[in-house]
Parts: structure tokens; C-alpha cells; sequence
């Protein structure tokens, strides 16, 4: 028996090309092995078992068994008899042992045994590959988390290799995607991503690139579900995978988890909408306060409003008639007179500044019938409107208009997708509005029971449509303005 780190086959003996490779082979190994022949004498000792357990080969290869060196007396004998006992059995069999360490300590190892044949087919010995508990333990359960992760866990998990193409998707991040696990492996993710796939591309590309940055990256996209393209806001964090059996770190790709927050980031949106809307009204109504023409503090109103809101302003009010008494008098848009409305005040067309008064002598706008203010003072509420799409002719030459109160309208669902438009170039100019103009909310002046006009607020393409909060809001500041004007119409009436 050679005391040799390991021992060649009869083919090769030591010192030959086969006993040199079988030598590095074995040497090679992750795992440590050892190896008994049939009477129970080691045969083979690698160095990550002499790593484990400090001995080396020329103190192991020889010796019968673990007795008086790697194991107690008193468990060296069941030790070996469980080893053997897989010579005459069929395939592995698993075990763990508490074996000595060269310097005295103890380490429990878990084995895989099974029996060697000779070249008559005979049991020749017993080939036993083991590692310490602790380390098999952590391999299982890092591959009992990566079967956790790529199941039913609730976040979303994809690997994408280094073309930025999906690996492996678990079911969250599938359903996610509006697709079946499957479906979505090696596909582009602009294929998967309506909107936003260029933010996600590039925080992949820096993964790659740079490393895992350090915290959460919320990211708002578009996708392609089964009930329609969906606008989603995705908390997501970036792990770089690289190879551990290279030298220098390879990337392998980037694990992507994420969570839908869309929810919550929505909520918190509309709560800073409402405290910063509530503050403007606060603000408006001290300075509105200091005014000492109600005019001027209708503009004023109007132009606290404007910050955040919209992009444009316009007041028409009802053209008073020559002469009034009676029941007119009570209403200067009587049932049965047709509404002619006068622009008032407006922001500046073209350019950015506050309200101002309208210089147009007193002439009605030529509003057209169907016109979202006169449909307004119709209502006696407020009416949304928004261009179509250039290249998008509206049916029948109506416009896409909604009634503030339905918040299911064509023009609330592109609100909610958040994806500006280009607005038809005739749209705005047809309506007396600026050419820039893409969507519009026409709110009633409504003071002691009458319409005195409407207010219309205008926003322009690369804006979201107003929604039905935004009415709301609308609805507040008109109402201010409208007590204001109807004090500025009181005070020119003469007594």
C-alpha cells in the first residue's frame, strides 16, 4: 500500500501518466474523499479531506479505519462498519459522522458512500465522499431559497443574462408581466414593457456595468396585460450574478426583484396633491382678502389656482342684456335665452404670466354650438374635454368630451395611463382656445343661484387630461371667483 496521497489503479501504478492524472483528479475535487479497499484500509485521502480534518495523506492512506486517529474509540468501529456495510448494497448511501480533527476538535460531516468493483465484478472497497454539516446545510438551503424564489414568492424575481433577455421568471413577476412563465424567457423586454423599458434597460445595463446599487429604485412603466395596457410602478432592487469558478468575477447576468407599489406611490401622489392644492386655496383666499376690487380678486384666485394645475385660464361671463327687469334681471341666462358669453380675463396667449383683463370691447366669443363652456353652463357643472390624437379624426366631428361627474370616460382612462398626446392642430384654435391647448375643464360660475360664466382651464399635450379630482378642485376655486365677480357686478349695478 503506498503512502502516496492516493493510490492508481492496477493499470497505472505510481509514478505513471495514469497515477499522475488520477492523483490531480482527485486532488482537484470540491469535496473531500476518501477511499477503503475491501479489508478496510484507506486507499485514497484528497486534500480537501485533509483541509477538513488536518490529516495529511501520508498519515491516512494505510491506515485500517478511523480508530486511534479520526474517530473516538468508541464510535471508530460503527463508523467504519456503516461505511462497508455499502460495498455489498446498491448505490449511495447517506450518512453523518462525528469525526477528529487532527488538532482534537470535532466536526460533524455528512457522507455519500457506495461500493467500488473490481474487474471480475467483485467488491473491491468503499469509496466515501464527504463535507461538514454546516456547509452541506447552507447549500441546501441556499438552493431550498432559490426554489422558494422562483415558485410563489411575493416578489417579483427574473434573471436576465447579459443581452438583457429573461432566464428564469417566478409566477409573481409572470403574472406581473401579463404573461405565463414560459412565454417570457429570451424575449426582448421591449416586448414585455410598453413604456418605461428604457429606465429599466439602463438600471440593468449599470448592474452590469457598475455593481448592484445601494438602496430601491421605484420604476413606472406600462404593461401588456389581458384587460388592457396597464401603468404600474414597480419598487425594484439589482443583484450583479457572477460566476464563482472564475478567477475574476465573470458576469452571468442581473437578478431582478421587485414589488407593485403603484398603489401606494399613487396614494401618496394625491396626498401631496391635496396638501399642496389646500395650501394654494389658503394662500389665495389671504390675498384675495387684500384686494380691494373684487376683480382683481377673482384673477387673483385664478392665478394661485394656475400653479401646478393647468397651463392656461380664461373667464367668460354671460353678456349682460341691454336692459333687465323682472325675472331676467334674477338671471342673466334666462331659460330661454341662447347663452353669450364674453371673454373676461385670460392668461397670456403664447407665453407665461398672470391673469389679466380681456381687452375685447364688451363682443361675444364665437363659441360654436356643442362648445364644452356653453355645454358647461348647460349643465350648470363642469365638462372635460380633450383633443384627439393628431392623425385621429373624431367621429361624426364631435370632440372627446365627459361630463366631470363620469370618471369612466375616454378621457379619465388616458388620464390614468398618464401617457401624453398631440393634440389635433385644429382642435384648440376651433374652440377659441391657444393653439397649444390638448385638454381642457369648463367649470360653472354659480353665485346666489345663477351662472355668471364659466371658467375654462386648458393644459397642453405633454400634460395628463384632468380628472375627476381635478373637476373637484375646479369646482372650489370657481366658486371663490364667482362670489367675487358676482360682489364686482353688485357693486357697478346701481342702487
Amino acid at each position: 500500500m503506498s503512502a502516496s496521497r492516493s493510490e492508481t489503479t492496477d493499470a497505472a501504478g505510481p509514478g505513471e501518466p495514469g497515477s499522475d492524472l488520477l492523483a490531480a483528479l482527485l486532488d482537484g475535487m470540491d469535496a473531500a474523499l476518501c477511499a477503503f479497499d475491501a479489508g478496510g484500509v484507506i486507499t485514497h485521502w484528497n486534500r480537501e479531506a485533509e483541509r477538513i480534518l488536518g490529516w495529511s495523506a501520508a498519515e491516512a492512506v494505510g491506515r485500517h479505519g478511523f480508530a486511534g486517529w479520526a474517530a473516538r474509540s468508541a464510535d471508530a468501529d460503527d463508523v467504519l462498519a456503516r461505511l462497508m456495510a455499502t460495498m455489498d448494497g446498491e448505490g449511495r448511501q447517506v450518512h453523518e459522522f462525528a469525526l477528529l480533527r487532527k488538532d482534537g476538535g470535532r466536526v460533524l460531516v455528512r457522507t455519500q458512500s457506495a461500493g467500488v468493483r473490481g474487474a471480475d465484478g467483485k467488491p473491491a472497497g468503499v469509496y466515501c465522499a464527504f463535507s461538514e454539516v454546516h456547509a452541506q446545510i447552507d447549500l441546501e438551503r441556499s438552493i431550498a431559497l432559490s426554489e422558494a424564489l422562483f415558485t410563489e414568492a411575493s416578489w417579483g424575481v427574473v434573471l436576465v443574462d447579459v443581452d438583457l433577455r429573461p432566464t428564469v421568471v417566478n409566477g409573481h413577476a409572470a403574472r406581473a408581466l401579463g404573461s405565463g412563465r414560459t412565454t417570457v424567457l429570451g424575449r426582448p423586454l421591449g416586448e414585455l414593457v410598453v413604456q418605461g423599458v428604457e429606465e429599466l434597460e439602463g438600471a440593468l445595463h449599470h448592474v452590469l456595468a457598475e455593481g448592484a446599487p445601494t438602496g430601491l429604485a421605484d420604476l413606472w412603466v406600462t404593461v401588456r396585460t389581458p384587460e388592457g395596457e396597464r401603468r404600474r410602478c414597480w419598487r425594484s432592487g439589482f443583484l450583479r450574478l457572477a460566476s464563482p469558478l472564475a478567477e475574476e468575477p465573470v458576469p452571468l447576468g442581473v437578478g431582478w426583484l421587485f414589488t407593485d407599489v403603484t398603489d401606494t406611490k399613487l396614494a401618496a401622489l394625491e396626498a401631496d396633491r391635496l396638501r399642496f392644492r389646500s395650501n394654494q386655496l389658503h394662500r389665495a383666499a389671504r390675498a384675495a382678502a387684500e384686494c380691494e376690487d373684487p376683480m382683481e380678486a377673482a384673477t387673483t384666485y385664478l392665478d394661485f389656482a394656475l400653479a401646478g394645475f393647468a397651463d392656461h385660464a380664461l373667464i367668460d361671463l354671460v353678456a349682460e342684456p341691454a336692459a333687465r327687469s323682472g325675472a331676467q334681471a334674477q338671471d342673466p341666462a334666462g331659460p330661454d335665452a341662447p347663452v353669450r358669453l364674453v371673454r373676461e380675463a385670460a392668461t397670456p396667449s403664447g407665453a407665461s404670466g398672470p391673469v389679466a383683463r380681456a381687452s375685447g370691447g364688451g363682443i361675444p366669443v364665437r363659441y360654436l354650438a356643442g362648445h364644452p363652456a356653453l355645454r358647461a353652463m348647460e349643465r350648470a357643472g363642469s365638462v372635460r374635454s380633450s383633443a384627439p390624437a393628431a392623425g385621429q379624426a373624431a367621429q361624426d366631428g364631435a370632440v372627446r368630451e365627459s361630463q366631470a361627474r363620469h370618471p369612466s370616460s375616454a378621457a379619465h382612462q388616458g388620464a390614468q395611463e398618464g401617457r401624453p398626446q398631440t393634440a389635433a392642430p385644429t382642435w384648440a384654435t376651433a374652440r377659441q382656445w391657444p393653439s397649444d391647448s390638448a385638454h381642457a375643464l369648463c367649470t360653472v360660475l354659480r353665485s346666489r343661484g345663477r351662472s355668471l360664466g364659466v371658467v375654462t382651464f386648458l393644459r397642453t399635450g405633454s400634460r395628463s387630461a384632468f380628472e375627476r379630482s381635478d373637476a373637484l378642485y375646479a369646482e372650489d376655486v370657481t366658486a371663490m371667483i364667482a362670489a367675487a365677480l358676482d360682489l364686482a357686478g353688485a357693486l357697478r349695478t346701481p342702487r
